[in-house]
């Protein structure tokens, strides 16, 4: 079963266009509290006489409890419905942020930003699981490739912004303007979210939701494309633990320059969701994946090559991120749509599985990250090895599909 040949269920509840945005805001609030803190890693290391290590640990943390709390985000919006789920866990985030905007100590921002990892955990799942409620095939797609296309406008802004703001008003601005989000959020959920599923508080039984979980987990339908986006995404994920400390302390940029530098990154990523939407009529959705694959492979290879032949400079590293996080864009709308396709009635907790492992793979990439004593060797082994990973569990995928 693939995602083209599912009928909808029921008609949808909200536009589109209503979704989609949603959607898109939804989903960027965990990129988006990744992008605007990256610039001020290196400065809090200053602020708060702590080492490189901790800092770090402070954006494994995030996507800690990011992956985790998805876990139970996906049950509770099956059980509770979309709407509750996303302003409970939106609340959580914005306590989350106000801890940390008043951190006496590292320890406590390293306490905020787990507790704000929770609480965006919310947005991916409930996005996901909204387009899965009202629409299928080819229209999901589409849906999600548009929230692609204005999701790429808030990380394209976060480091920019992070970095203005760091060096303006200090490193506490980071975390007001993330209480800001939070709430606009918020506000956003009540005014314009309507409840897409019917809830059913069945789903958090512990013997249904074990069961559930094994299902999704042994069924390679699902298995092999949540995979291909814990390789790809979660490549794009663990190389922002490097990229502060491989821009800023090898390669000499200040904040504020590496910052705007970003803009690399997510100009691709716009650049490939804009490519997507005027190819995506005239080529299959397999057809895409494989465009994006071998972009993403591509980038991963000018990684490890420059640097293990080119001495570390601005092109030498964003170049290869460049090229990769173009074919990614082209990865997520079909590779999401179809992973989700067989599983209408536990959206949600697919939809959460799917992050988990998304976010587990930055998580994972990120922590190996903070074992090695040079962030250039660490951006050059572990993100090439995530985008070999992302290709060949899509062969895996379209091997089982025309088996099946």
């Amino acid at each position: 079963m693939t995602a083209d040949n599912v009928t909808a269920q029921a008609p949808a509840t909200m536009s589109e266009r209503r979704t989609a945005t949603l959607g898109a805001m939804l989903t960027a609030i965990g990129p988006v509290s990744m992008a605007i803190y990256t610039p001020a890693m290196p400065e809090l290391v200053r602020a708060f006489g702590t080492t490189e290590a901790a800092i770090k640990l402070s954006l494994s943390l995030y996507f800690g409890g990011f992956a985790l709390a998805q876990l139970a985000a996906g049950p509770i919006s099956d059980a509770f419905g979309r709407r509750f789920a996303s302003i409970s866990f939106l609340l959580i985030y914005v306590a989350g942020s106000l801890m940390a905007t008043f951190a006496p100590s590292v320890e406590w921002i390293l306490a905020g930003r787990l507790i704000q990892g929770i609480g965006a955990s919310v947005g991916m799942t409930v996005a996901r699981a909204a387009v899965r409620d009202q629409f299928v095939g080819a229209e999901a797609a589409r849906i999600m490739n548009l929230i692609g296309i204005i999701l790429a406008i808030g990380p394209a802004m976060g480091p920019s912004l992070g970095g203005l703001s760091l060096s303006v008003f200090g490193w506490k601005s980071i975390f007001v303007l993330m209480v800001l989000i939070g709430l606009v959020l918020l506000a956003s959920c009540f005014v314009f979210l309507k409840e897409t599923t019917i809830p059913d508080r069945s789903r958090l039984k512990p013997l249904t939701l074990i069961s559930t979980y094994a299902t999704l987990i042994t069924d390679l339908r699902f298995l092999l494309p949540s995979m291909v986006l814990g390789g790809a995404i979660g490549a794009l994920y663990a190389q922002g633990t490097m990229l502060p400390f491989v821009m800023i302390g090898v390669v000499g940029l200040t904040p504020t320059q590496f910052g705007l530098g970003m803009l690399i990154q997510t100009g691709a990523y716009l650049g490939g969701s804009i490519a997507l939407r005027l190819v995506s009529k005239r080529l299959s959705g397999p057809a895409t994946v494989m465009i994006g694959l071998t972009f993403s492979g591509i980038g991963g290879t000018m990684m490890l090559l420059s640097v293990l032949l080119l001495p570390p400079s601005f092109l030498s590293i964003m170049l290869p991120v460049g090229v990769s996080t173009f074919g990614i864009a082209f990865i997520t709308p079909y590779t999401v749509t179809a992973g989700l396709a067989p599983f209408p009635k536990i959206a949600g907790s697919a939809s959460a599985l799917m992050g988990f492992i998304q976010m587990g793979g930055g998580f994972v990439g990120g922590l190996i990250a903070s074992a090695f004593a040079a962030p250039l060797t660490s951006i050059g082994t572990i993100i090439p090895a995530m985008e070999y990973l992302a290709v060949g569990s899509y062969v895996a995928y379209r091997i089982i599909n025309k088996r099946q």
